[in-house]
């Protein structure tokens, strides 16, 4: 389903949101649509915009201290006086948020070997270009979280490159800063989530430039969708771990003949329901407040 309001200026539809340029600031629009590898479904999971606007809402609050945000408010009666018409389709999963210029890089860090970096680290015992010690398990800890950016694709799947190609893009003063800054998100991050029974495995951030010339965090932070959480009470390293993903989605998938192409197949209800179930539990694990359902 698509969150579309007549008469504004629909300045991007992503996977998941609808962003509209509102002039001095943008105005973020989360669905219930779910993808996987970069396809989206025909079937959508129910309060699953709500989840992740309340999640990102969350991390915006906590992590100020780190770096400012984007964020302003989620609540329709804040928001101009021409969109409180739509406050039923609004309300709970929107952002009215400062307008930004993106940079063309994606901040992930890791703090463990999972996913692509576990396939690269077996064949060359590096993730990303940086050397690791032998002997890693996949799901393996790292002695201390690492910096793997990726290049943003409009289409088809993001790119993983090296430190000095994102230097490059961003000039190094600038990438080093950011660097620095995400891993301090990561790592603030990792702790507290530690402490509600969550281990945060990896995570992307993204950064724009404000109308001041600063740079500040964007878009999500710290979802279900842009980070890998897995149940801590479960973790150990060479086993499959307890995710609050849409790892459920990919694996079903990966049980069908299908080229990962658009059109995607058909759902059955029991995963539409289980991938529920997992965004669900991230937020009563994570925020654990309907306070911030709005």
């Amino acid at each position: 389903m698509h969150y579309i309001i007549e008469n504004l200026n629909l300045f991007r539809r992503g996977k998941v949101r609808e962003v509209y340029d509102l002039g001095d600031k943008m105005l973020f629009v989360a669905s219930d649509r779910i993808s996987a590898f970069d396809v989206i479904m025909d079937r959508t999971v129910p309060d699953k915009g709500k989840i992740l606007t309340s999640i990102s809402k969350y991390w915006f609050d906590c992590t100020s201290h780190i770096i400012e945000n984007h964020f302003i408010s989620s609540n329709v009666d804040d928001y101009p006086d021409y969109l409180h018409q739509h406050k039923q389709m609004l309300q709970g999963r929107s952002m009215l948020v400062k307008k930004a210029k993106p940079l063309p890089v994606e901040f992930v860090v890791r703090g463990y070997v999972a996913g692509s970096s576990w396939k690269e680290y077996l064949e060359k015992k590096t993730i990303c270009g940086i050397r690791l010690p032998d002997g890693l398990q996949e799901f393996s800890k790292l002695d201390k979280p690492i910096f793997t950016p990726a290049t943003k694709a409009e289409t088809g799947h993001d790119e993983n490159i090296d430190f000095d190609t994102a230097a490059d893009l961003l000039g190094k003063e600038t990438a080093d800063y950011l660097m620095n800054i995400s891993i301090q998100l990561y790592s603030f991050a990792h702790d507290l989530l530690e402490k509600k029974g969550i281990i945060l495995a990896d995570t992307k951030f993204e950064f724009g430039i404000n109308s001041e010339g600063k740079y500040i965090l964007i878009d999500e932070a710290l979802t279900p969708d842009s980070s890998r959480f897995w149940l801590k009470s479960n973790y150990q390293p060479g086993v499959e771990q307890t995710n609050f993903d849409k790892q459920v989605l990919r694996d079903f998938l990966e049980t069908l003949d299908w080229n990962k192409q658009y059109p995607p197949p058909q759902l059955p209800d029991d995963i539409i329901h289980k991938a529920a179930e997992k965004y669900k539990l991230a937020f009563n694990m994570i925020v654990g407040d309907n306070s911030y359902i709005d």
